[in-house]
Protein backbone atom coordinates (compact mmCIF):
# COMPACT_ATOMS: atom_id res chain seq x y z
CA UNK A 1 0.00 0.00 0.00
CA UNK A 2 1.91 3.16 -1.29
CA UNK A 3 1.80 5.89 1.59
CA UNK A 4 4.44 8.15 0.09
CA UNK A 5 4.15 12.00 -0.12
CA UNK A 6 5.80 13.93 -2.44
CA UNK A 7 6.65 16.61 -0.27
CA UNK A 8 5.34 19.64 -2.43
CA UNK A 9 3.98 22.68 -0.64
CA UNK A 10 0.27 21.81 -1.82
CA UNK A 11 0.49 18.83 0.08
CA UNK A 12 1.62 20.69 3.77
CA UNK A 13 -1.81 21.54 4.76
CA UNK A 14 -2.73 17.95 4.14
CA UNK A 15 -0.04 16.57 6.27
CA UNK A 16 -0.79 19.11 8.83
CA UNK A 17 -4.30 18.24 9.40
CA UNK A 18 -3.12 14.56 9.44
CA UNK A 19 -1.34 15.34 12.03
CA UNK A 20 -4.07 17.17 13.69
CA UNK A 21 -6.61 14.31 12.82
CA UNK A 22 -4.03 11.51 14.60
CA UNK A 23 -3.62 13.93 17.64
CA UNK A 24 -7.23 14.33 18.06
CA UNK A 25 -8.05 10.02 17.37
CA UNK A 26 -5.32 9.19 19.64
CA UNK A 27 -6.66 11.19 22.41
CA UNK A 28 -10.81 10.26 21.76
CA UNK A 29 -12.07 8.23 24.50
CA UNK A 30 -15.35 7.83 23.08
CA UNK A 31 -15.83 4.82 20.70
CA UNK A 32 -18.68 6.22 18.82
CA UNK A 33 -17.39 9.88 18.63
CA UNK A 34 -13.60 8.16 17.28
CA UNK A 35 -15.22 5.98 14.75
CA UNK A 36 -17.90 9.07 13.34
CA UNK A 37 -14.36 11.19 13.55
CA UNK A 38 -12.52 8.90 11.21
CA UNK A 39 -15.51 8.62 9.06
CA UNK A 40 -16.43 11.94 8.73
CA UNK A 41 -12.91 13.27 8.11
CA UNK A 42 -12.40 10.87 4.79
CA UNK A 43 -15.32 11.86 3.79
CA UNK A 44 -14.24 15.85 4.04
CA UNK A 45 -10.60 15.02 2.29
CA UNK A 46 -12.26 12.99 -0.26
CA UNK A 47 -15.02 15.07 -0.47
CA UNK A 48 -17.11 11.89 -0.86
CA UNK A 49 -20.94 12.01 -0.88
CA UNK A 50 -21.36 9.02 1.50
CA UNK A 51 -19.48 6.62 3.27
CA UNK A 52 -19.40 3.19 5.62
CA UNK A 53 -17.28 1.94 8.18
CA UNK A 54 -17.16 -1.87 9.17
CA UNK A 55 -15.36 -2.97 12.37
CA UNK A 56 -14.35 -6.51 12.26
CA UNK A 57 -15.87 -8.78 14.60
CA UNK A 58 -14.46 -12.14 16.64
CA UNK A 59 -16.08 -14.41 14.17
CA UNK A 60 -13.96 -12.95 11.02
CA UNK A 61 -17.38 -10.86 10.08
CA UNK A 62 -17.30 -6.99 9.20
CA UNK A 63 -19.78 -5.40 10.87
CA UNK A 64 -21.80 -2.02 10.17
CA UNK A 65 -20.50 0.20 12.44
CA UNK A 66 -21.52 3.70 10.69
CA UNK A 67 -22.94 4.89 7.97
CA UNK A 68 -23.53 8.47 6.50
CA UNK A 69 -24.87 9.58 3.04
CA UNK A 70 -25.06 13.82 2.31
CA UNK A 71 -27.86 12.94 -0.81
CA UNK A 72 -29.81 10.76 1.12
CA UNK A 73 -29.90 12.56 4.51
CA UNK A 74 -28.79 9.01 5.83
CA UNK A 75 -26.79 8.99 9.17
CA UNK A 76 -26.88 5.84 11.35
CA UNK A 77 -24.62 4.39 13.93
CA UNK A 78 -21.94 6.32 15.82
CA UNK A 79 -23.48 8.62 18.16
CA UNK A 80 -26.50 9.28 16.50
CA UNK A 81 -28.19 6.45 18.41
CA UNK A 82 -29.84 5.03 15.00
CA UNK A 83 -29.05 1.45 15.08
CA UNK A 84 -27.92 -0.85 12.35
CA UNK A 85 -29.79 -4.14 10.87
CA UNK A 86 -27.90 -4.93 7.76
CA UNK A 87 -26.15 -8.25 8.09
CA UNK A 88 -22.57 -8.28 8.49
CA UNK A 89 -20.22 -9.00 5.83
CA UNK A 90 -18.78 -12.65 6.19
CA UNK A 91 -14.72 -12.93 5.25
CA UNK A 92 -15.62 -16.50 4.10
CA UNK A 93 -18.17 -18.83 2.66
CA UNK A 94 -20.22 -20.37 5.86
CA UNK A 95 -20.78 -23.69 3.87
CA UNK A 96 -17.23 -24.20 1.58
CA UNK A 97 -15.22 -22.13 3.65
CA UNK A 98 -13.60 -20.49 0.81
CA UNK A 99 -12.47 -16.43 1.51
CA UNK A 100 -15.20 -13.95 0.17
CA UNK A 101 -13.79 -12.20 -2.29
CA UNK A 102 -16.90 -11.34 -4.07
CA UNK A 103 -18.10 -8.22 -1.87
CA UNK A 104 -15.45 -5.71 -2.25
CA UNK A 105 -15.08 -5.03 1.71
CA UNK A 106 -13.91 -8.49 2.73
CA UNK A 107 -11.77 -8.51 -0.60
CA UNK A 108 -10.17 -5.38 0.39
CA UNK A 109 -10.24 -7.21 4.77
CA UNK A 110 -8.72 -10.44 3.21
CA UNK A 111 -6.21 -9.07 0.48
CA UNK A 112 -5.14 -6.48 3.08
CA UNK A 113 -5.23 -3.48 -0.29
CA UNK A 114 -7.14 -0.38 -1.18
CA UNK A 115 -9.25 -1.06 -3.94
CA UNK A 116 -10.92 2.00 -6.12
CA UNK A 117 -13.70 1.84 -8.68
CA UNK A 118 -14.54 3.98 -10.68
CA UNK A 119 -17.91 2.55 -11.33
CA UNK A 120 -19.70 0.08 -9.50
CA UNK A 121 -22.20 -1.03 -12.47
CA UNK A 122 -18.89 -1.71 -14.91
CA UNK A 123 -17.02 -3.14 -12.03
CA UNK A 124 -15.79 -6.60 -13.15
CA UNK A 125 -14.67 -9.41 -9.87
CA UNK A 126 -16.96 -7.78 -7.72
CA UNK A 127 -21.13 -8.52 -6.98
CA UNK A 128 -22.98 -5.00 -6.63
CA UNK A 129 -26.49 -6.93 -6.77
CA UNK A 130 -27.00 -5.13 -2.42
CA UNK A 131 -25.68 -1.92 -4.19
CA UNK A 132 -28.10 -1.94 -7.07
CA UNK A 133 -30.51 -3.24 -5.24
CA UNK A 134 -30.37 -0.43 -2.57
CA UNK A 135 -30.13 2.20 -5.51
CA UNK A 136 -32.86 1.06 -7.11
CA UNK A 137 -35.17 1.45 -3.42
CA UNK A 138 -33.85 4.99 -3.24
CA UNK A 139 -32.81 6.72 -6.69
CA UNK A 140 -29.42 6.82 -5.12
CA UNK A 141 -26.78 5.95 -8.34
CA UNK A 142 -23.90 4.75 -6.31
CA UNK A 143 -21.02 5.18 -8.42
CA UNK A 144 -17.13 5.50 -7.85
CA UNK A 145 -15.84 3.38 -4.24
CA UNK A 146 -12.57 3.73 -2.44
CA UNK A 147 -12.53 1.00 -0.13
CA UNK A 148 -9.47 1.07 2.75
CA UNK A 149 -8.62 -1.73 4.89
CA UNK A 150 -7.85 -0.44 8.43
CA UNK A 151 -4.34 -1.94 9.90
CA UNK A 152 -2.40 -1.89 12.34
CA UNK A 153 1.29 -1.86 12.13
CA UNK A 154 1.48 -5.45 13.01
CA UNK A 155 -0.90 -5.99 9.88
CA UNK A 156 -4.21 -6.90 11.56
CA UNK A 157 -7.18 -5.54 9.96
CA UNK A 158 -9.64 -4.10 12.41
CA UNK A 159 -12.23 -2.97 10.27
CA UNK A 160 -12.89 -1.35 6.54
CA UNK A 161 -13.47 2.29 5.19
CA UNK A 162 -15.31 2.69 2.36
CA UNK A 163 -16.50 5.78 0.80
CA UNK A 164 -18.96 6.43 -2.30
CA UNK A 165 -19.44 8.98 -4.83
CA UNK A 166 -16.28 11.57 -4.72
CA UNK A 167 -17.47 14.65 -6.16
CA UNK A 168 -15.58 17.23 -7.95
CA UNK A 169 -16.19 21.54 -7.20
CA UNK A 170 -19.24 21.19 -8.85
CA UNK A 171 -20.95 18.74 -6.33
CA UNK A 172 -20.26 16.26 -9.75
CA UNK A 173 -19.81 12.47 -9.02
CA UNK A 174 -15.89 11.46 -10.29
CA UNK A 175 -13.76 8.77 -9.50
CA UNK A 176 -11.65 9.15 -6.81
CA UNK A 177 -8.14 10.02 -7.90
CA UNK A 178 -4.52 8.47 -7.30
CA UNK A 179 -3.52 11.54 -5.41
CA UNK A 180 -5.87 10.81 -2.39
CA UNK A 181 -4.90 7.44 -1.76
CA UNK A 182 -1.86 7.85 0.19
CA UNK A 183 -3.40 10.15 2.46
CA UNK A 184 -5.99 7.91 3.13
CA UNK A 185 -4.28 5.17 3.25
CA UNK A 186 -2.41 7.15 6.08
CA UNK A 187 -5.39 8.60 8.17
CA UNK A 188 -6.91 4.63 7.75
CA UNK A 189 -3.44 3.41 9.58
CA UNK A 190 -3.84 6.58 12.59
CA UNK A 191 -7.56 4.99 13.05
CA UNK A 192 -6.39 1.57 12.81
CA UNK A 193 -3.69 2.10 15.81
CA UNK A 194 -6.30 4.43 17.59
CA UNK A 195 -9.10 1.70 16.79
CA UNK A 196 -6.46 -1.09 18.47
CA UNK A 197 -6.00 0.58 21.43
CA UNK A 198 -9.65 1.50 22.47
CA UNK A 199 -10.54 -1.71 21.72
CA UNK A 200 -7.57 -2.99 24.13
CA UNK A 201 -8.36 -0.20 26.35
CA UNK A 202 -12.29 -1.64 26.30
CA UNK A 203 -10.77 -4.99 26.62
CA UNK A 204 -9.08 -4.30 29.59
CA UNK A 205 -12.06 -2.26 31.41
CA UNK A 206 -14.48 -5.28 30.24
CA UNK A 207 -11.82 -7.66 31.96
CA UNK A 208 -11.73 -6.15 35.15
CA UNK A 209 -14.91 -5.24 35.29
CA UNK A 210 -16.17 -8.86 35.07
CA UNK A 211 -13.31 -9.76 36.88
CA UNK A 212 -15.15 -7.40 39.85
CA UNK A 213 -18.13 -8.61 39.16
CA UNK A 214 -17.00 -12.32 39.94
CA UNK A 215 -15.52 -11.45 43.28
CA UNK A 216 -18.91 -9.64 44.07
CA UNK A 217 -20.75 -12.60 42.57
CA UNK A 218 -18.36 -15.10 44.51
CA UNK A 219 -19.15 -12.51 48.30
CA UNK A 220 -23.31 -12.95 47.80
CA UNK A 221 -22.94 -16.96 46.77
CA UNK A 222 -21.07 -17.43 49.63
CA UNK A 223 -23.90 -16.27 52.20
CA UNK A 224 -27.22 -17.09 50.45
CA UNK A 225 -28.84 -14.88 52.73
CA UNK A 226 -26.61 -11.63 51.70
CA UNK A 227 -27.00 -12.75 47.88
CA UNK A 228 -27.56 -9.21 45.83
CA UNK A 229 -25.95 -7.12 48.52
CA UNK A 230 -22.85 -6.59 46.19
CA UNK A 231 -25.08 -5.77 43.40
CA UNK A 232 -27.75 -3.71 44.67
CA UNK A 233 -25.71 -1.35 46.59
CA UNK A 234 -23.59 0.04 43.32
CA UNK A 235 -27.29 0.49 41.96
CA UNK A 236 -28.41 2.90 44.64
CA UNK A 237 -25.30 4.27 45.07
CA UNK A 238 -25.05 5.32 41.12
CA UNK A 239 -28.72 6.76 41.67
CA UNK A 240 -28.31 8.95 44.31
CA UNK A 241 -24.89 10.26 42.63
CA UNK A 242 -26.63 11.11 39.28
CA UNK A 243 -29.25 13.14 41.47
CA UNK A 244 -26.01 14.99 43.08
CA UNK A 245 -24.85 15.83 39.63
CA UNK A 246 -28.15 16.98 38.36
CA UNK A 247 -28.50 19.03 41.53
CA UNK A 248 -28.01 23.33 39.68
CA UNK A 249 -28.65 24.65 43.37
CA UNK A 250 -28.46 23.91 46.66
CA UNK A 251 -25.13 22.29 48.34
CA UNK A 252 -24.87 19.85 45.47
CA UNK A 253 -24.63 22.36 42.75
CA UNK A 254 -21.10 22.60 41.95
CA UNK A 255 -21.04 18.71 42.50
CA UNK A 256 -19.89 16.93 39.24
CA UNK A 257 -18.20 13.68 38.57
CA UNK A 258 -15.72 13.07 35.04
CA UNK A 259 -15.63 9.65 33.07
CA UNK A 260 -12.79 8.45 35.19
CA UNK A 261 -14.68 9.11 38.20
CA UNK A 262 -17.79 7.38 37.30
CA UNK A 263 -16.20 4.71 36.91
CA UNK A 264 -14.26 4.71 40.19
CA UNK A 265 -17.42 5.01 41.53
CA UNK A 266 -18.62 2.20 39.60
CA UNK A 267 -15.73 0.17 40.74
CA UNK A 268 -15.72 1.20 44.50
CA UNK A 269 -19.66 -0.22 44.71
CA UNK A 270 -18.73 -3.29 43.43
CA UNK A 271 -15.88 -3.89 45.53
CA UNK A 272 -16.90 -2.40 48.87
CA UNK A 273 -17.17 -5.36 50.33
CA UNK A 274 -14.24 -7.75 49.14
CA UNK A 275 -13.14 -7.68 52.40
CA UNK A 276 -15.95 -10.25 53.30
CA UNK A 277 -13.66 -12.56 51.54
CA UNK A 278 -12.03 -13.33 54.77
CA UNK A 279 -15.16 -13.20 56.92
CA UNK A 280 -16.15 -16.64 57.62
CA UNK A 281 -19.59 -17.46 57.12
CA UNK A 282 -21.55 -18.61 60.16
CA UNK A 283 -20.02 -15.35 61.13
CA UNK A 284 -21.92 -13.35 58.46
CA UNK A 285 -25.26 -15.42 58.45
CA UNK A 286 -25.09 -15.88 62.37
CA UNK A 287 -28.71 -16.17 62.99
CA UNK A 288 -29.13 -17.19 66.52
CA UNK A 289 -26.87 -16.98 69.42
CA UNK A 290 -25.25 -20.16 69.29
CA UNK A 291 -24.81 -20.61 65.68
CA UNK A 292 -21.64 -21.78 64.31
CA UNK A 293 -21.40 -24.16 61.39
CA UNK A 294 -24.85 -25.62 62.58
CA UNK A 295 -27.05 -24.39 65.46
CA UNK A 296 -25.42 -25.60 68.96
CA UNK A 297 -29.19 -25.09 70.39
CA UNK A 298 -29.19 -28.79 69.64
CA UNK A 299 -26.61 -30.36 71.47
CA UNK A 300 -28.27 -27.88 74.68
CA UNK A 301 -31.67 -29.13 73.83
CA UNK A 302 -30.06 -32.73 73.83
CA UNK A 303 -28.64 -32.00 77.30
CA UNK A 304 -32.33 -31.17 78.61
CA UNK A 305 -33.40 -34.22 77.20
CA UNK A 306 -30.86 -36.02 79.70
CA UNK A 307 -31.74 -34.66 82.29
CA UNK A 308 -35.46 -35.36 82.11
CA UNK A 309 -34.34 -38.99 81.33
CA UNK A 310 -32.59 -39.17 84.64
CA UNK A 311 -35.62 -37.75 86.35
CA UNK A 312 -37.85 -40.16 85.10
CA UNK A 313 -35.69 -43.02 86.23
CA UNK A 314 -34.95 -41.53 89.65
CA UNK A 315 -39.60 -41.51 89.57
CA UNK A 316 -38.82 -44.79 88.84
CA UNK A 317 -36.20 -45.67 91.18
CA UNK A 318 -38.32 -44.04 94.35
CA UNK A 319 -41.17 -46.11 93.20
CA UNK A 320 -39.42 -49.73 93.41
CA UNK A 321 -37.60 -48.35 96.57
CA UNK A 322 -41.19 -48.21 97.83
CA UNK A 323 -41.30 -44.43 98.38
CA UNK A 324 -45.05 -42.68 97.44
CA UNK A 325 -45.88 -43.50 93.81
CA UNK A 326 -48.36 -40.31 93.74
CA UNK A 327 -45.55 -38.08 95.24
CA UNK A 328 -42.74 -39.81 93.17
CA UNK A 329 -45.21 -38.94 89.74
CA UNK A 330 -45.68 -35.28 91.18
CA UNK A 331 -42.27 -34.49 91.92
CA UNK A 332 -41.06 -35.71 88.38
CA UNK A 333 -44.32 -33.65 87.12
CA UNK A 334 -42.63 -30.60 88.69
CA UNK A 335 -38.96 -31.11 87.32
CA UNK A 336 -40.06 -31.84 84.18
CA UNK A 337 -42.36 -28.48 83.99
CA UNK A 338 -39.19 -26.89 85.53
CA UNK A 339 -37.05 -28.45 82.62
CA UNK A 340 -39.62 -27.49 80.02
CA UNK A 341 -39.54 -23.62 81.36
CA UNK A 342 -35.60 -23.50 81.70
CA UNK A 343 -35.54 -24.78 78.22
CA UNK A 344 -37.90 -22.76 76.82
CA UNK A 345 -36.21 -19.64 78.53
CA UNK A 346 -32.43 -20.70 76.80
CA UNK A 347 -34.74 -21.20 73.18
CA UNK A 348 -36.01 -17.59 73.75
CA UNK A 349 -32.55 -16.42 74.93
CA UNK A 350 -30.89 -18.09 71.36
CA UNK A 351 -33.08 -15.58 69.41
CA UNK A 352 -31.49 -12.71 70.45
CA UNK A 353 -34.38 -10.62 69.81
CA UNK A 354 -34.83 -9.51 73.22
CA UNK A 355 -32.30 -7.22 75.25
CA UNK A 356 -30.64 -9.13 77.56
CA UNK A 357 -30.95 -7.44 81.24
CA UNK A 358 -28.89 -8.35 83.91
CA UNK A 359 -31.76 -10.75 85.62
CA UNK A 360 -32.03 -13.22 82.59
CA UNK A 361 -28.10 -13.16 82.60
CA UNK A 362 -28.05 -14.45 86.13
CA UNK A 363 -31.19 -16.96 85.26
CA UNK A 364 -28.83 -18.68 82.39
CA UNK A 365 -26.40 -18.98 84.71
CA UNK A 366 -28.27 -20.75 87.21
CA UNK A 367 -29.86 -22.54 84.58
CA UNK A 368 -26.55 -23.86 83.09
CA UNK A 369 -24.96 -24.46 87.02
CA UNK A 370 -27.43 -27.99 86.72
CA UNK A 371 -25.10 -30.82 86.14
CA UNK A 372 -25.36 -34.04 84.77
CA UNK A 373 -22.45 -37.58 84.48
CA UNK A 374 -20.31 -37.96 81.42
CA UNK A 375 -19.17 -41.39 80.69
CA UNK A 376 -18.40 -41.56 77.49
CA UNK A 377 -14.57 -40.53 76.43
CA UNK A 378 -14.79 -36.94 75.04
CA UNK A 379 -11.17 -36.85 73.62
CA UNK A 380 -11.90 -39.13 70.91
CA UNK A 381 -13.00 -38.78 67.92
CA UNK A 382 -11.92 -35.58 67.16
CA UNK A 383 -9.28 -33.19 64.81
CA UNK A 384 -5.83 -32.99 65.69
CA UNK A 385 -6.62 -29.27 66.66
CA UNK A 386 -9.49 -29.41 69.16
CA UNK A 387 -8.18 -32.36 70.73
CA UNK A 388 -5.31 -30.12 71.89
CA UNK A 389 -7.61 -27.96 73.17
CA UNK A 390 -9.74 -30.42 74.83
CA UNK A 391 -6.72 -32.07 76.46
CA UNK A 392 -5.49 -28.65 77.52
CA UNK A 393 -8.03 -28.97 79.75
CA UNK A 394 -8.12 -32.22 82.05
CA UNK A 395 -11.16 -31.47 84.09
CA UNK A 396 -12.58 -31.93 80.61
CA UNK A 397 -11.08 -35.18 79.96
CA UNK A 398 -11.81 -37.46 82.69
CA UNK A 399 -14.33 -40.18 82.36
CA UNK A 400 -16.85 -40.71 84.17
CA UNK A 401 -16.62 -36.74 84.43
CA UNK A 402 -19.32 -34.40 85.05
CA UNK A 403 -20.76 -31.87 82.60
CA UNK A 404 -22.97 -28.69 83.01
CA UNK A 405 -25.74 -27.56 81.21
CA UNK A 406 -24.39 -24.62 79.71
CA UNK A 407 -20.84 -23.78 79.79
CA UNK A 408 -17.82 -21.44 79.39
CA UNK A 409 -15.45 -24.51 79.02
CA UNK A 410 -11.47 -24.00 77.87
CA UNK A 411 -12.07 -25.69 74.51
CA UNK A 412 -14.84 -23.17 73.28
CA UNK A 413 -11.99 -20.51 72.83
CA UNK A 414 -10.90 -21.36 69.38
CA UNK A 415 -8.72 -18.91 67.47
CA UNK A 416 -10.35 -15.37 67.33
CA UNK A 417 -13.97 -16.55 68.90
CA UNK A 418 -15.15 -17.07 72.09
CA UNK A 419 -17.70 -20.41 71.78
CA UNK A 420 -18.56 -20.68 75.14
CA UNK A 421 -22.51 -21.20 75.79
CA UNK A 422 -22.99 -19.02 78.41
CA UNK A 423 -20.73 -16.66 76.92
CA UNK A 424 -23.04 -16.59 73.56
CA UNK A 425 -26.44 -16.34 75.10
CA UNK A 426 -25.53 -13.87 77.58
CA UNK A 427 -25.04 -11.15 74.47
CA UNK A 428 -27.45 -8.53 75.18
CA UNK A 429 -28.45 -7.36 71.85
CA UNK A 430 -28.54 -9.31 68.94
CA UNK A 431 -26.47 -12.49 68.19
CA UNK A 432 -23.36 -11.35 67.88
CA UNK A 433 -20.35 -11.57 70.50
CA UNK A 434 -18.12 -8.96 70.76
CA UNK A 435 -15.16 -10.86 69.25
CA UNK A 436 -17.56 -11.60 65.78
CA UNK A 437 -18.78 -8.22 65.36
CA UNK A 438 -15.35 -6.93 65.41
CA UNK A 439 -14.68 -9.40 62.76
CA UNK A 440 -17.32 -8.47 60.49
CA UNK A 441 -16.29 -4.81 61.12
CA UNK A 442 -12.84 -5.55 60.24
CA UNK A 443 -14.04 -6.62 56.42
CA UNK A 444 -13.83 -3.33 56.13
CA UNK A 445 -9.92 -2.76 57.19
CA UNK A 446 -9.55 -6.05 54.71
CA UNK A 447 -11.18 -4.14 52.29
CA UNK A 448 -9.34 -0.99 52.03
CA UNK A 449 -6.06 -3.43 52.22
CA UNK A 450 -6.80 -5.24 49.66
CA UNK A 451 -8.11 -2.50 47.30
CA UNK A 452 -4.64 0.02 48.40
CA UNK A 453 -2.43 -3.15 47.05
CA UNK A 454 -4.18 -2.97 43.93
CA UNK A 455 -2.42 -0.32 41.28
CA UNK A 456 -4.95 1.31 39.87
CA UNK A 457 -4.12 4.11 37.82
CA UNK A 458 -4.48 7.70 39.14
CA UNK A 459 -7.36 8.30 37.78
CA UNK A 460 -9.03 5.64 39.82
CA UNK A 461 -6.30 6.17 42.92
CA UNK A 462 -9.93 7.58 45.13
CA UNK A 463 -11.84 3.93 44.38
CA UNK A 464 -10.23 2.71 48.17
CA UNK A 465 -11.27 6.11 49.94
CA UNK A 466 -14.94 5.52 48.02
CA UNK A 467 -15.26 2.23 48.54
CA UNK A 468 -13.43 2.22 52.56
CA UNK A 469 -16.33 4.14 53.99
CA UNK A 470 -19.35 3.33 54.21
CA UNK A 471 -19.01 2.55 57.66
CA UNK A 472 -17.64 5.81 58.81
CA UNK A 473 -20.08 8.47 60.15
CA UNK A 474 -20.32 12.19 59.78
CA UNK A 475 -19.76 12.71 63.64
CA UNK A 476 -16.62 10.42 63.58
CA UNK A 477 -17.79 7.58 65.41
CA UNK A 478 -18.00 5.24 62.88
CA UNK A 479 -14.90 2.66 61.56
CA UNK A 480 -12.56 1.87 60.75
CA UNK A 481 -10.67 5.40 61.22
CA UNK A 482 -13.44 7.28 62.64
CA UNK A 483 -13.32 10.03 59.95
CA UNK A 484 -15.79 13.01 60.09
CA UNK A 485 -18.17 14.03 57.29
CA UNK A 486 -15.43 16.65 56.32
CA UNK A 487 -12.78 14.12 56.11
CA UNK A 488 -14.74 12.14 53.78
CA UNK A 489 -15.56 12.30 49.81
CA UNK A 490 -19.03 12.96 48.88
CA UNK A 491 -18.92 9.82 46.89
CA UNK A 492 -18.08 7.90 50.13
CA UNK A 493 -21.02 9.48 52.18
CA UNK A 494 -23.17 8.29 49.31
CA UNK A 495 -22.14 5.31 49.38
CA UNK A 496 -22.62 5.15 53.28
CA UNK A 497 -26.61 5.89 53.06
CA UNK A 498 -27.12 3.09 50.11
CA UNK A 499 -25.06 0.14 52.21
CA UNK A 500 -27.76 1.20 55.43
CA UNK A 501 -30.28 1.91 53.04
CA UNK A 502 -30.10 -1.74 51.29
CA UNK A 503 -28.88 -3.14 54.78
CA UNK A 504 -32.39 -2.24 55.66
CA UNK A 505 -34.81 -3.02 53.26
CA UNK A 506 -33.06 -6.31 52.05
CA UNK A 507 -35.50 -9.36 51.88
CA UNK A 508 -32.74 -12.03 52.39
CA UNK A 509 -31.07 -11.33 55.47
CA UNK A 510 -31.66 -14.64 58.10
CA UNK A 511 -31.63 -12.08 61.20
CA UNK A 512 -34.23 -9.38 60.86
CA UNK A 513 -37.21 -9.51 58.63
CA UNK A 514 -37.46 -7.16 55.52
CA UNK A 515 -38.40 -3.28 56.36
CA UNK A 516 -41.00 -1.34 54.66
CA UNK A 517 -40.08 1.37 52.82
CA UNK A 518 -41.49 3.89 55.51
CA UNK A 519 -39.94 2.45 58.53
CA UNK A 520 -36.69 2.49 56.74
CA UNK A 521 -36.75 5.64 55.90
CA UNK A 522 -37.67 6.72 59.38
CA UNK A 523 -34.71 4.64 60.75
CA UNK A 524 -32.03 6.66 58.48
CA UNK A 525 -33.94 10.07 60.08
CA UNK A 526 -32.96 9.09 63.32
CA UNK A 527 -29.85 8.39 62.18
CA UNK A 528 -29.72 11.76 60.46
CA UNK A 529 -30.09 13.25 63.63
CA UNK A 530 -27.85 11.19 65.61
CA UNK A 531 -25.04 12.60 63.12
CA UNK A 532 -23.98 9.25 61.52
CA UNK A 533 -25.04 10.26 57.60
CA UNK A 534 -24.65 13.39 55.55
CA UNK A 535 -28.26 15.22 56.36
CA UNK A 536 -27.67 16.95 52.91
CA UNK A 537 -27.81 13.98 50.96
CA UNK A 538 -30.15 12.17 52.86
CA UNK A 539 -32.50 14.83 51.85
CA UNK A 540 -31.42 14.92 48.77
CA UNK A 541 -31.93 10.98 48.53
CA UNK A 542 -35.57 11.90 49.42
CA UNK A 543 -36.30 14.60 47.24
CA UNK A 544 -35.20 13.61 44.59
CA UNK A 545 -37.55 10.37 44.79
CA UNK A 546 -34.44 8.01 44.75
CA UNK A 547 -35.55 5.51 47.60
CA UNK A 548 -38.74 4.99 46.07
CA UNK A 549 -37.33 4.52 42.36
CA UNK A 550 -35.16 1.61 44.02
CA UNK A 551 -37.91 0.47 46.11
CA UNK A 552 -40.19 -0.54 42.89
CA UNK A 553 -37.58 -1.54 41.33
CA UNK A 554 -36.00 -4.20 43.86
CA UNK A 555 -38.23 -4.32 47.31
CA UNK A 556 -41.26 -6.79 47.35
CA UNK A 557 -44.48 -5.16 46.19
CA UNK A 558 -45.37 -5.17 50.17
CA UNK A 559 -42.47 -3.38 51.49
CA UNK A 560 -43.57 -0.31 49.25
CA UNK A 561 -45.72 1.62 51.45
CA UNK A 562 -46.48 5.49 52.01
CA UNK A 563 -43.75 7.84 52.78
CA UNK A 564 -44.37 11.42 54.03
CA UNK A 565 -40.66 12.71 53.25
CA UNK A 566 -41.80 15.84 54.51
CA UNK A 567 -41.39 15.69 57.83
CA UNK A 568 -37.89 14.41 57.04
CA UNK A 569 -36.36 16.74 55.16
CA UNK A 570 -34.31 20.17 56.33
Amino acid sequence: MDRTFSGSPAEEPLLCRLVELGIALSSERDRNRLLETLLLEAKSLTNADGGTLYLMSDDDTLCFEIIRNDTLAIAMGGTTGRPIDFPCVRLSDPESGKPNHKNVASHAALAKEIVVIDDAYHAEGFDFAGTRAFDARTGYRSTSFMTVPLMTPGGEVVGVLQLINARDEKGAVVPFGEAVKPIIAALASQAAIAIDNRQLLDAQRALLDSFIKLIAGAIDEKSPYTGGHCQRVPEITNMIAKAAVEQTEGPFADFTLDEDAWYALHLAGWLHDCGKVTTPEYVVDKSTKLETICDRLHEVRTRFEVLRRDAEIRCLERKLAGENAAAAEAALAAEIAALESDYAFVAECNLGGEFMADDRIARLKEIGARTFTRTFDRTIGLSWEETNRVKAAPELCATPGTEHLLADRADHKTGHYDLGELYNLAVRRGTLTDEERAKINDHIVVTIRMLKELPFPKKLRDVPEFAGGHHEKINGTGYPNGLTGDQMSVPARIMAIADIFEALTAADRPYKTPKPLSEAVKIMSFMKKDGHIDPQLFDLFLSSGVYRRYAEQYLRPEQVDAVDIGKYLG
